[in-house]
């Protein structure tokens, strides 16, 4: 499979041109030079953070040393960028839990500050815009996903007769297509159920967003624009972190909140109450009481992915 230059990040790319001097002197002499690489800069980056970055393994199979060293050197790339301090976490999935969301139909009205707020936490590109989360409007009495708008004006006043709104974003599959699909396993579902991407592995290929029936994969064709006073400096690994032109991202339940005890920046920025989210292992939590006491369905059911994203109504 070929992939053009414009499917490369530009820094990246210098990055490989600088290291690309190296491989003159053999590969013999730099396994038995014992001298640190020297502190060249390379754009944003020293040289030896760019050596760091282009032999970086996948996430799952660095050891926690190695995760700790890509953490900083991720810093210190964010701040040399953006001349702003960006914390990189890396919160492992809690205990006994399973992450889950449910929506109520008859509360969403469309105001769509769910997707301001998504956009806002997690870092999202502002020039083109990137919305992990879609608000669809329908005709009443009707489910057809193909003929919905997505598009609809909110310089009229919503809801508007006649429809209702239905918001479709990553449903975190328990049986993903999406990882099925990925040639080099960039993408995987993790113990508390949260579908992540590993940006730095994904190759953007977008063979993960032909597979999605949700349309949640968003791939970056150019370079994100994120303008300083907007970033969201507490991000994590696997999450909000600032991304990369060619990569592929998503919605990640708000993983940098939700491993920290917290709600999803969509939940808390919808005004009518339609969002609940929760652990499904834990029985007295309010998606559970949603799960066994509303009538719940879930989209394209017959596709087996078994999303963990339930729609109901009152």
């Amino acid at each position: 499979m070929k992939f053009t230059n414009n499917q490369v990040d530009p820094k990246r790319r210098a990055a490989l041109k600088v290291l690309g001097l190296g491989a003159a002197v053999g590969a013999g002499s730099l396994a038995a030079s014992a001298s640190p690489i020297p502190d060249v800069k390379t754009g944003d980056i020293t040289l030896e953070d760019a050596w760091g970055e282009f032999f970086q393994q996948q996430y799952q199979k660095m050891s926690p040393t190695e995760i700790e060293d890509v953490l900083e050197r991720l810093e210190r790339t964010y701040e040399a960028k953006y001349d702003t301090k960006v914390q990189v976490g890396n919160a492992p999935p809690l205990e006994d839990v399973v992450f889950g969301y449910a929506l109520n139909i008859s509360k969403c009205q469309g105001y769509r500050e769910c997707v301001k707020g998504c956009t806002e936490e997690n870092n999202q590109s502002k020039d083109p815009d990137l919305e992990y989360i879609r608000v669809l409007e329908l005709e009443k009495g009707t489910m057809n996903l193909e003929t919905a708008d997505p598009y609809y004006s909110n310089d009229e006043p919503v809801p508007k007769p006649g429809k209702f709104y239905l918001p479709v974003q990553c449903h975190h599959c328990e049986n993903p297509p999406c990882v099925k699909a990925c040639p080099v396993k960039a993408t995987w579902k993790e113990p508390d159920g949260i579908v992540v991407v590993d940006y730095n592995w994904c190759i953007g290929c977008r063979m993960c967003a032909n597979a999605c029936p949700y349309w949640a994969r968003k791939f970056n064709w150019s370079e994100p624009k994120l303008p300083v006073d907007r970033i969201n400096p507490d991000t994590h690994y696997l999450g909000n972190r600032p991304r990369y032109k060619g990569v592929m991202e998503k919605c990640t339940f708000c993983i940098q909140r939700t491993r920290q005890g917290l709600m999803p920046a969509c939940q808390e920025a919808c005004p009518t109450g339609a969002r609940v989210f929760g652990n499904l292992l834990d029985p007295k939590s309010e998606i559970r009481y949603v799960l066994e006491n509303k009538n719940v369905f879930r989209l394209k059911e017959e596709l087996n992915t078994n999303p963990k994203f339930w729609y109901y109504s009152d």
